[in-house]
Order: C-alpha cells, then structure tokens, then sequence
C-alpha cells in the first residue's frame, strides 16, 4: 500500500492529563476560599465535600474538553495519522 496523504489529529492518548490539570485547577479555584482543616492527627484523609469537588471537576473538565478541541485542537499534542490509496489484493496484507 502507498501512502495517500497524512493529517494531524489530536493524540487521545496524551489527552489524559490535560483532564487531570484541568481538573486539578477547577478543585483548585473551587476550594480557594475555604478555611483551613485542623492539623490534628485524629483528622481522617476521608472529606465527603472534597470528594464531590472532584467528581464535579472531573465532570466539568471532561464535558469541556470536547468543545475545546472542536474549536481548538491544535492547542493539544498532536499525532500524524497516514492515510493509504487502495491498491491490489496483493498489497493487502492477509
């Protein structure tokens, strides 16, 4: 098979942490203002409301990036993808 042409696309599997900042920088922003747990060491790592901070985050960051790369794709990584002409039987590999 000879190759036809290429073409830039965003490379999905690159994307992965770019929804882990974004959702870092949503909890971030979200939780700036809240006071301070105490440092005490009875204090659980357990933190209902901060676990649904991050479920919202995660939400927020994975609804958005769709529309970001329809509108913007090439701020993200991108991966050279070929295309091929269709050729003879033999060409095909079996």
């Amino acid at each position: 098979m000879k190759v036809a042409g290429q073409e830039k696309r965003p490379d999905w599997p690159k994307l992965g942490p770019s929804i882990i900042i974004a959702t870092a920088l949503i909890v971030a922003i979200r939780t700036a203002k809240w006071s301070a747990k105490s440092s005490n060491a009875n204090v659980s790592d357990v933190d209902i409301e901060i676990d649904q901070e991050v479920t919202f985050a995660a939400r927020m960051s994975i609804r958005i990036l769709p529309e970001v790369l329809r509108k913007h794709a090439s701020l993200f990584p991108q991966a050279i993808h070929y295309t091929y002409e269709a050729g003879s039987e033999q060409d095909s590999p079996p």
